[in-house]
Parts: structure tokens; sequence; C-alpha cells
């Protein structure tokens, strides 16, 4: 086992990572630096930092990231309208990587040699920040407890926390909520209790973040939203920052059902395992984004966005954000949105969000003169397609004629 004089831990002050802290004091006989990020979560962090510090900790470190994260994060993956495996909007992953730059940067500042996580060693955050770490400071050590120790279920972390007087808030007797959950200002998630059965469905008190469709307004809800260079700049006329943006959108889609799914999907690791997300504010964005870029974004260069937006989601969702080919993709998708710009309608009702107007003043491609149906006065030769349409068929021609002399 390496020496190591400091290890940075991603602390919450639960009880997983209470543990871990105590469990890395007494296996690496190390002092322990805890980080925590304020990414939008809705908890209070203060507690955690008076946790720490009951434990003896020394260096705490407590960052509000929540713009950084939307802008540097969040938006990027916006611009390509990222989803993996059609439905999931990233809300994890994309957190993961601003974790992990933080924690290599903190190590860097604290003279620490090593990192520590909390994740399992059947998930994907695991991968997410090591291979995040190791992208940033090649020289980093990664110390990773639950694919170390023993402590294989709860009741024994309870038992770790009663031996070493480690002061828990949740008791024995089933207090905790079922689901596993990870939240932050793109979404919350749930996996675990009934979820494990892929066939039942979530109970309606899981949900925190949103009404059921049902319980929203019989009256649709209608905003506005203004892009510029691909990103999102106000609401209904009024800056905000990236942050204030996006949980301004939470509220306004939570309050109208808007933005839960539940899926299974496919972990990096090899697993199926079955999760369910309120992204009420990503949700309105992704639509909202696809809807400006169809008047702004030219048709070949839309569709290459198209192509690609597969693999630039499954690079978030398996830990690659730091890669040279996620890098190079953004610069692509990054040029892109230069012409993004103007406004998108959108009506809110009982858990659909509806695109019913998008204009650009500078930058719309689209030509109601050439469209119309009405007299164009010459802005459109009809007689133009004949040729167009017979150069396209010609291929099609000649494979009909040449099966037709099959024997």
């Amino acid at each position: 086992m390496p020496k190591l004089n400091k290890v940075v831990l991603a602390y919450s002050g639960g009880l997983d990572t209470s543990v871990i802290l105590r469990w890395l004091q007494e296996t690496y006989d190390c002092e322990v630096v805890t980080y925590t990020a304020d990414l939008g979560q809705g908890e209070e962090l203060e507690p955690a930092r008076k946790k720490a510090e009951s434990m003896g900790i020394q260096e705490i470190f407590i960052d509000d990231v929540r713009e950084e994260f939307v802008a540097d994060f969040v938006f990027p993956m916006f611009r390509c309208n990222a989803l993996y495996e059609g439905e999931y909007l990233l809300g994890t992953s994309i957190a993961r990587p601003l974790i992990a730059k933080r924690l290599v940067e903190v190590a860097a500042e604290t003279n620490s040699q090593a990192i520590s996580h909390g994740a399992t060693g059947k998930g994907n955050d695991q991968v997410r920040f090591e291979l995040g770490a190791y992208a940033l400071d090649p020289s980093i050590q990664v110390i990773a407890p639950w694919r170390e120790w023993d402590l294989n279920s709860r009741e024994s972390l309870m038992d770790f926390c009663e031996k070493h007087q480690i002061p828990v808030e949740q008791k024995r007797s089933g207090e905790k909520s079922p689901y596993s959950m990870d939240a932050n200002l793109l979404h919350i998630s749930y996996e675990g209790g009934i979820l494990e059965d892929p066939s039942a469905e979530p109970e309606e008190a899981m949900w925190l973040w949103s009404v059921s469709p049902e319980a929203a307004p019989d009256t649709p809800t209608y905003l506005e939203l203004t892009y510029r260079g691909g990103d999102p700049v106000a609401v209904d006329g009024e800056p905000q920052t990236p942050a204030q943006l996006l949980a301004l959108l939470n509220q306004i889609g939570g309050r109208n059902g808007v933005g839960r799914v539940d899926i299974v999907e496919n972990r990096y690791v090899g697993m199926k395992a079955r999760g369910c997300y309120e992204t009420p504010g990503g949700t309105i964005l992704l639509k909202a984004h696809r809807a400006i870029e169809s008047i702004t974004l030219d048709r070949e260069l839309g569709h290459l966005k198209d192509e690609l937006m597969p693999r630039y989601a499954s690079l978030i969702y398996n830990g690659y954000w730091w890669s040279p080919e996620r890098l190079a993709l953004q610069a692509l998708i990054d040029d892109s949105q230069r012409p993004v710009n103007g406004t998108v309608r959108l009506k809110l009702y009982k858990g659909n969000v509806t695109v019913v107007g998008r204009w650009s003043e500078r930058d719309s491609l689209y030509d109601g003169n050439i469209v119309t149906f009405e007299d164009d006065a010459g802005a459109y030769d009809q007689k133009d397609a004949a040729g167009f349409i017979k150069l396209n068929a010609l291929r099609l021609k000649m494979a009909s004629l040449r099966q037709s002399k099959q024997p």
C-alpha cells in the first residue's frame, strides 16, 4: 500500500462519505482534505463543514460552482442536443467532470497525492471521476473504497459508525429514503428500492421536483427563450445568468409536470440499470434549442450534428468529457452555433412542451417568399425541380434496369 500524506475526498457529509473519511485515516494513516461542491442540489452545505470539523478535518473546501456548472458544462452539452439512448439528458454524467476537475485542483493546492470518491464498483461514476482525474493530472492517485473494503451493506456502515463514534443522523429503522438519489441544477435521479424491478411503476410520492401531469394546471403556461450563440440568455425578455435561467425553468417546468422519464439504460460497466429522472428545465431547453436551430442552422450542418450527437452523448455518459475526441467535437459544435440567435415561444401543458413559435431577425434561413403556397412572384421556379428529380433518379433507374436483366 503506497504511503500517502494527504488525500482529497469528495465529501457530502452523509453516511457513506463520513465512513470513507475515517476509513481513509485509519487505512492509509493520512490527512484527509474534504471537498464539497454546490451544484444546486438544494441542500444546505454548512452541515457538511461542521461534520468534517467534528471529525478533525483541518482543510475543508466548499465551493459554489453552480454558474460554472451550467455555463461551462450544461450549456455546451445542450448545444449538441445531447441525449443518451434517446431519452437520458445526462444530468448526473455532466456533473462528474466538474467535480473531478475541482478535486484535482484542490489536490494541487493542498499538496495532496491522491483523491478519493464514494462511487461504487457497480456504477458509472467511478469511471467518470477517475477518467477525468487522470486526464487532468496523470500523476494523481485515486482511492475507491468501495472497491477495497469489505463494508458491503448499510448495516455494516452503521456498525462502523458505532465502533468509531461517527455521528449519523440516519437510523437503522428505515427512516432513510428507499431510493438512491443524486441532484444538481440539471436534474434529480432515483435508483434502487422498488425501481430495481423494471416492471414496477414508481410511486407518485417519489417524485420531488414535479407534479404529475394529471395534477398540473388546466391552463397552459407560455414562455419565450432568447438565444445568443446557441445558449439561452433570457426568459420572457428578462436576462438571466446561466444558473438562474436553469433554476427558473426547473420551477416552471416542474409546476407543469414536465421532465419525468423512466428508463432502463446500459451502464458503461456492462449491466442494465433502471433509473427515473426529473429534468424539467433541461427538457424545455432541448426542445427550444432544436427549434431555434431549425430556422438558423444550415441543413447539412444540422444533419451532421444529429449524426454526431449519439457519439457525443456516449462520451459524456462514459466519462470522456476531457478526452481529445470530445474536445474536437465541441469545437465543431461551438462553431456551428454562431448563427443560432433568436427567440423561441413554448407552450407547457400537463407534461408536454410544444414549440408554438420561433424567429430570428438577423440569422433566419427561413424565407416565406420561397416556401409560400401562394404566388411567390418568381422567387422559386418550380420547373427547376424536374431536372433535380431526374438526376437523383438516375442511379435508381440503373439499379432497376440491372435487376430486370437478371435471370
